[in-house]
């Protein structure tokens, strides 16, 4: 029971900083739209733009999962004897498992998925949209 709670909050994390990183890119998309637009004039193709973003995205997302593998380890290598001289729970310290792997990919495939929305609604910008002035 506590592991599958545990499993619904892990979800629910993935899903908060998915959203949130989304938010963040649709965000900076609509401040860097001068920015597309100067690229775009100056010869890049809107799928160099797409590529862009989506790589924007990509790249946050295997930031963040670094960083959580880099807590998760340096946490259990922190906690493991505390925990196992205070409570007796013994957390074993390997490599990650297949299925532990398979939802890394599973996060990863979110992230790039999230990523395509403000690179889709960038790569319609047109060259007049961004040069335009918005108040």
């Amino acid at each position: 029971m506590a592991e599958k709670t545990l499993r619904a909050v892990c979800t629910l994390v993935v899903v908060v900083g998915l959203t949130g990183m989304l938010i963040a890119l649709l965000t900076g998309l609509s401040e860097r739209r001068r920015e597309m637009a100067i690229l775009r004039s100056v010869g890049a193709r809107p799928m160099h733009i797409f590529g862009l973003m989506l790589g924007e995205a990509v790249l946050l997302t295997a930031c963040g999962l670094m960083l959580g593998l880099t807590l998760l380890y340096g946490a259990l290598v922190s906690f493991t004897p505390w925990l196992e001289s205070r409570l007796g729970l013994l957390l074993p310290i390997g490599p990650p498992s297949a299925y532990e792997l398979g939802l890394i990919m599973v996060v990863a495939a979110a992230g790039l998925l999230v990523g395509l929305i403000p690179a889709y609604r960038i790569y319609r910008f047109t060259v007049a949209d961004g040069m335009t002035i918005r108040i």
